[in-house]
């Protein structure tokens, strides 16, 4: 029975830890998602990796955060499918393997700045700030702690988590 307490508080504390690990960004810090800022630099030096989210605070109806194909960041264009479309802030989007691009389509403002590009690993979430590039006047940042936001994605994740647990429980007990 000792054996069997043992992998019940592994088990536990290897949950909590991968809960634990996730990492919320909130996109521009303070500023938020809007027009006159550099993205990139705001991005540098943080590293993306699965189950970390993304929050984009701005107005709703006063921005977009869709999501499109490099070709469509690079000549702030979204075509007629992009990957998503959300218009509704503030926006949180939970971040999968690979490279994404994001920008506002409101008319001039990708141009004006509005346009992030970030490559998640799938290894786990640096959670610390970017060093300062000589030169470059903008301060380190670090990552804002946010308040879960609950919905569908967050209570599938916790609900994946319990039924792991209480199937190894049910084998456990069996045994």
């Amino acid at each position: 029975m000792a054996s069997s307490s043992a992998l019940i508080m592994l088990l536990v504390l290897v949950g909590c830890a991968a809960a634990a690990s996730a990492v919320t960004y909130n996109v521009g810090e303070t500023s938020g998602w809007t027009t006159g800022q550099n993205y990139d630099n705001w991005a540098n030096g943080k590293t993306f990796a699965v189950g970390d989210k993304l929050t984009f605070n701005f107005t709703t109806a006063e921005h977009t955060v869709t999501e499109v194909t490099k070709s469509e960041y690079d000549n702030c264009a979204a075509g007629n499918n992009p990957i998503s479309d959300t218009r509704t802030g503030p926006a949180t989007i939970d971040l999968t393997a690979g490279t994404h691009y994001y920008i506002c389509t409101i008319p001039q403002h990708c141009a004006g700045g509005m346009k992030l590009a970030v490559t998640v690993g799938s290894g786990s979430s640096s959670g610390t700030p970017p060093s300062t590039t000589p030169g470059s006047g903008t301060p380190p940042t670090t990552p804002s702690p946010s308040k879960p936001t609950g919905g569908a994605s967050t209570s599938l994740q916790a609900s994946a988590v319990v039924a792991a647990a209480a199937g190894v429980l049910v084998k456990l007990a069996l045994f």
